[in-house]
């Protein structure tokens, strides 16, 4: 049986593509005292958190242990990703120091590391509300204008009320597709309103 192992730092590099290289930030550990052994990589695109080499660094850290990165930014692919492992990790005793950051971070610390996460976390939450009211002031301004919201329609309002006569006439889904043209499953959500006959 092996021994626990509180208190360990380990490390996590991180490149988004195959043609970029590691050797920067494994450097930076190595020189912030991580041995190679306990350093984890992935060298893969960030558009999937399916990454290998941190499955394997969530799987084995402990309570009481640090994850050190080069940046913050190699945890995730976007600050709302990181903030959310960072928290993940917090609620299970893990620490993250980042080595390089404008303001390095490290969530273990009570002075400026701490403050500057807790910017981070506050900066994702202000773009947060931010992206919602954009999203709400864009959906007023193209209401107001008498536009669209969403995806175009599929089907004219022509096409989808013929649907619902039809359908009002007894008419099966199959015949209403080969009449209007519409695919059972879009016909479907249209008719949803409306009463099949009896």
């Amino acid at each position: 049986m092996t021994e626990p192992h509180a208190g360990m730092e380990l490390g996590y590099a991180r490149v988004s593509t195959t043609k970029q290289h590691l050797d920067r930030q494994i450097d930076a550990l190595e020189k912030a005292g991580i041995p190679t052994d306990r350093i984890y990589v992935d060298k893969r695109t960030g558009a999937t958190v399916d990454r290998d080499g941190l499955k394997k660094l969530l799987a084995y850290v402990r309570a009481g242990d640090t994850i050190v990165v080069y940046t913050l930014d190699r945890l995730g692919r976007n600050l709302r990703e990181v903030l959310n492992l960072v928290h993940d990790l917090n609620d299970r005793g893990v620490g993250v120091r980042s080595l390089a950051d404008p303001m390095p971070i490290d969530t273990n610390a009570t002075g400026m590391g701490r403050i500057a996460f807790l910017l981070l976390a506050l900066i994702a939450e202000m773009e947060r509300v931010f992206t919602a009211e954009r999203a709400a002031h864009a959906r007023a301004v193209a209401q107001a204008q008498g536009r669209n919201i969403g995806r175009p329609m599929a089907h004219t309002p022509a096409q989808i009320e013929h649907a619902r006569l039809l359908r009002k006439q007894g008419d099966s889904l199959g015949e209403i597709v080969k009449k209007t043209q519409i695919p059972k499953s879009s016909l479907r959500r249209y008719l949803t309103a409306v009463p099949s006959p009896e």
